[in-house]
């Protein structure tokens, strides 16, 4: 068994925890969801967001949404480039998986320039 990470990133709608929340549900689902990852196997999540997101820690609605109760987590703000995408969410999740997993990326709205 070894480790890879999967990476996400989402832009948020506003600077609310309802909108952090649903943005956050919304990434970490299809994560999940394209890579047919088991919580059990997940190594631990980071989360990112840009200076202006600060309305809440994403990783507590993977914690109380998603029962990543036993997963670890952590947040951060991200570097802050001059010209960067703002109100943008980004997780990496890392994989306790086979040699042969190939991860996939997941950017929705307006993140995919982020892959460039």
């Amino acid at each position: 068994m070894i480790t890879k990470g999967i990476r996400g990133a989402i832009t948020v709608e506003s600077n609310s925890e309802e909108a952090l929340k649903s943005a956050t549900l919304e990434l970490l689902s299809k994560m999940v969801e394209e890579n047919n990852i088991n919580a059990g196997n997940i190594s631990h999540a980071i989360f990112t967001t840009t200076k202006d997101l600060n309305a809440a820690f994403p990783a507590k609605f993977a914690r109380l949404d998603l029962d990543w109760k036993d997963t670890a987590m952590m947040c951060f703000h991200e570097l802050d480039v001059p010209n960067a995408l703002k109100m943008c969410l980004r997780v990496l999740i890392v994989l306790n998986c086979d040699e042969n997993f190939q991860p996939k990326f997941v950017y929705l709205k307006g993140t995919e320039k982020l892959r460039g």
